[in-house]
């Protein structure tokens, strides 16, 4: 698939499918589509924040934005980084996911230190599904207390699936299940019949409200 032949339209139907694309490389202009055998799974009602996590969102060490810079937040996550030197997210997706968030389907969660961009996540709402794409880290812990914040916005605006495409070390400290492809797809069918307010959690919520509001039932 050449550069700009995937088209935001086409992206939001292969996710209502089970589907998403992937590169082999940052420099590979090709994509091909991924619905894997075993799925992962953050459950939103029972997510698990880790006990020093929480102390850390309580004391606010970074000032949360919601989609105000999501081209600079898929660019980090597309750099290669400590412990990758290349990432899955070559241009066609950056461009994709850019207009994507543009028509108001793809999101970002950015936590800024003194100004500057340390880390963040994006992925795509459709319906109550979120599909967590990529996050990334300059400063100690900015993803993980991204994360917390994208959880509680989820819960808030009452979404019911959030998809982290593949279980990894990183992501088992949150609750993270594996489940088999026609337990997702059920899921999937299931979320797709809600709708999810991304906006439902005011931007300048405090990490212990956060805190809070995640644990509070779980």
């Amino acid at each position: 698939m050449t550069r700009h032949n995937l088209t935001p339209e086409m992206l939001l139907d292969a996710y209502a499918n089970g589907l998403f694309p992937m590169a082999e490389d940052r420099s590979d202009p090709r994509l091909y589509w991924v619905d894997p055998d075993m799925r992962g799974v953050i459950p939103i009602d029972d997510f698990h924040i880790p006990r020093r996590l929480r102390r850390t969102v309580r004391q606010d060490p970074f000032a949360i934005t919601v989609d105000r810079d999501f081209r600079a937040v898929i660019e980090a996550c597309a750099q290669a980084g400590p412990g990758r030197r290349s990432t899955w997210i070559n241009e066609e997706i950056v461009h994709v996911y850019t207009e994507l968030h543009r028509m108001g389907s793809a999101h970002s969660i950015e936590c800024r230190r003194d100004g500057q961009l340390v880390g963040g996540l994006y992925g795509v709402s459709l319906k109550g599904a979120f599909f967590g794409e990529s996050m990334f880290s300059r400063a100690t812990d900015a993803s993980k207390v991204a994360l917390v914040h994208l959880v509680a916005r989820l819960k808030a605006g009452g979404y019911r699936l959030l998809d982290a495409q593949f279980v990894t070390d990183h992501l088992m400290q949150f609750g993270i299940r594996e489940i088999p492809r026609t337990a997702y797809h059920r899921l999937l069918g299931q979320a797709l019949g809600r709708d999810g307010d991304f906006y439902s959690l005011a931007e300048g919520v405090t990490g212990a409200a956060v805190v809070q509001s995640i644990t509070h039932t779980s």
